[in-house]
């Protein structure tokens, strides 16, 4: 006689990590960035961030961390990227408004 359970039957899963919530997939930060700051950034953000929870469901759990980071990191700079590139314009409008005053 067994006093252990059958596989996939409690305990341990078959990877041989106890169950635990996967890492933060950050998907909507990765959206809102990709909508209002760096559209090619956020769409490498978005990629990585729809990899984490399948990756920890097959048993990949450092893929999952893995992909969980890198869709925070590239959530980040497309973020600065977008903040850099509205600072940027507003510098370049603001020259061209306080140019000199020419009237035609």
């Amino acid at each position: 006689m067994s006093y252990y359970p059958p596989p996939g039957q409690g305990g341990y899963p078959q990877g041989g990590y106890p169950q635990s919530a996967p890492p933060p997939n950050h998907l909507v930060w990765a959206i809102l960035t990709t909508i209002f700051c760096c559209l090619p950034a956020g769409v490498v953000s978005i990629v990585f961030a729809a990899q984490v929870n399948s990756k920890w469901q097959a048993g990949d759990h450092q893929g999952a961390l893995k992909a969980s980071n890198n869709a925070k990191t590239w959530a980040i700079v497309a973020a600065v990227v977008g903040l850099i590139g509205s600072i940027i314009y507003a510098i370049v409008m603001f020259a061209v408004d306080s140019g000199p005053g020419y009237t035609y």
